[in-house]
This record gives C-alpha cells, structure tokens and sequence, in this order.
C-alpha cells in the first residue's frame, strides 16, 4: 500500500533569537575571514539563547496549528521527528506537549529518530496510522540544537549547523482530493555508521564512565559520507521515480536535507535535478538535522513554489548511514 490518501493540512516554524553570521563563525572557529562561507554556504544560521528543544518545537507546532486551522484538542497524536533530544528520557515529544500547556490531554506522544532523516521516516510512519484510521490527524515535530554537541575543532562539519525547529500536521485526504502520498522508501547501509555519530550518552558510553569529553561531541566525515551517498543515491532515486511512474522533470520541487552545499550541488548534478527545481535554504539556515526538510516544505509552501497537486520529492541521508525519499503530491 504505497499510496496514502493523506495531506499536510499545515506547517510552522521557529528560529532561534540569535542570529550567527558566517563571519562571527569565522571568529569563533579562529580561521581566516570569508572561509564559513566559502566552505559552507551558510551566510547565517541560528543557535539558541535561552530556548530548549521543546519550547521551539511547541512555538512551531502551534503555528502549524495554525496554519491548518485546528487546535491541539483536534490533534490524535504527537510525535517528535527529531535527530537531537532534549534529555534521554522521557522523549522529547512529551516535553513538548507539557511546552504547548497540554501535559493533562492525554495525547499519545513519543518520538521516532532516524538522525537527519526523521521527519520522513516520521511522515512515512504515521501516513499509515492515519490512511488505517487509528489516528486521524498527527502533529509531526522536528527540533534540533545542534549548537551544544559541536566539535569545534572538526572546523568543516562546526561551519555547517544551525538551530531551529519546524512542525507539520498530517490528516486524511477527501477522495475527491488530489492530495496523496504517492510512494516511499528508506535503505540502511551501516557500513558507514562510523561516518556520522556521537559515541557518547547512551549505554556502550555512558555518562556515568570514564569518557574523553570528544566522545559526547558530534564527529562527521563529510567526504565519506559524500562518497556513499553520491554511489547510492542515483539508483534509489531510480527505483523511487519508476515506483512514482514519472521522471524527474515530472517533479516540481526536491526538498533536500540541508546537508553540505557543495554536496548538494554535486549530487543534484548527478540526479539530473535542476536550479528551479531545488529548495535550497542552507544559506539562511544552516544544516538543521532533521528540520531541514519540514523548514524547506514550510518555505516552499510560505513562498508559493508549491500549491495543492503539485509533485514534491523529499529527499536526504542520515546518519547510518541511510537514504531515503518521498514523493507526494501537495
């Protein structure tokens, strides 16, 4: 049952109040001045002040409240899509809903983690829930502070993340309508599970033991894991078009995972994706972990590059290392 009669009925965003500029990163990471954006891309991004996970992701899930004309009291369930948390336990999803003032609803909450590709795996997840009619409408939430776990001596991935967070609401679709999730797929390649991680915090490195502080700090081989992704991602994307019966050409927009720019573009090259066809905010954001992809659905939809029927493929890696895409119909 690839296809799903299901909709994004709203969606919302919350930066961070302080705004990082590629030259204060050039100051913070003590290199010469212009190097931020000529290895990143990123002109400025977000890191939080005061702000914790939940309270940004209950501000973005109250405006795609919003946006969808709801309330929480119209909301099933609530899952936290997030490659980051707030603490080990409990999940990020019900510190959220104590932020949103709703800790005596009674709504489900918990969380689903697939690093950076979360919110897909979130939506592919919960789009069944929602076609079987175990929950009617779901609020999908994606906040991340990459700001507290960077390496700063590991300059080139440091360059890359912003904070930030961005919510959708999910529900069925009326026959009549155009709205659909056309397919999806995922595929785990844990031969580069080294490529991207944090060691430390969980029980093969508890906090609790004797570890090196580096082992709580994010590691990241940019370059391996370009070289994956680059040799994985043409098939997968193949097998996702040919499930979807069209080409690329037939897709409106391609909402990526923030990733690297320079990665991007090459890959974008090699997909045969064109300029038009790309939703690339890293320059104003960074690389939001998992909140990339719900930040450019929720631009793409405030900017107007999208209306209700067109095609849209999401698309990224995580952390696995895994890729994975969806192609719906907005």
């Amino acid at each position: 049952m690839q296809i799903r009669k299901v909709k994004i009925l709203g969606s919302g965003k919350y930066m961070p109040k302080r705004v990082i500029t590629a030259r204060e990163m050039d100051e913070l990471l003590d290199v010469p001045a212009g190097w931020v954006e000529k290895k990143s891309d990123v002109l400025q991004r977000h890191f939080v002040e005061d702000e914790t996970a939940s309270q940004m992701g209950a501000f973005a899930a109250q405006e795609a409240l919003k946006q969808a004309g709801l309330a929480f009291s119209d909301i099933d369930c609530l899952v936290c899509t997030s490659g980051t948390m707030e603490q080990p336990i409990p999940s990020t999803a019900s510190l959220i809903q104590r932020a949103m003032g709703e800790d005596h609803s009674g709504v489900p909450s918990f969380d689903i983690n697939s690093t950076c590709l979360s919110f897909l795996t979130g939506f592919d997840v919960m789009s069944y829930m929602v076609t079987s009619g175990r929950y009617r409408r779901v609020l999908l939430v994606a906040t991340e502070i990459a700001s507290v776990g960077l390496n700063w001596a590991h300059k080139e991935s440091a360059a890359l993340f912003g904070d930030g967070a961005a919510a959708v609401v999910i529900g069925p679709a009326e026959e009549q309508e155009s709205s659909r999730i056309v397919c999806s797929a995922m595929q785990t390649y844990s031969q580069g599970a080294h490529l991207s991680q944090i060691r430390g915090g969980g029980t093969g490195a508890h906090a609790l033991t004797e570890q090196e502080e580096a082992a709580f700090l994010f590691e990241m081989d940019g370059q391996g894991i370009y070289k994956m992704a680059s040799r994985i991602l043409p098939g997968f994307v193949a097998s996702l078009l040919q499930q979807a019966s069209c080409a690329m050409k037939d897709i409106q927009l391609v909402v990526p995972h923030q990733g690297s720019a320079m990665a991007m573009r090459l890959i974008s090259r090699k997909l045969g994706i064109s300029q038009e066809q790309l939703m690339f905010i890293t320059p104003t954001h960074g690389n939001t972990i998992a909140a990339s992809i719900p930040m450019g659905l929720h631009e793409a939809i405030r900017e107007r590059r999208i209306e209700r029927g067109s095609r849209v493929l999401l698309l990224g890696t995580s952390a696995g290392l895994s890729v994975g895409g969806m192609i719906l119909d907005y």
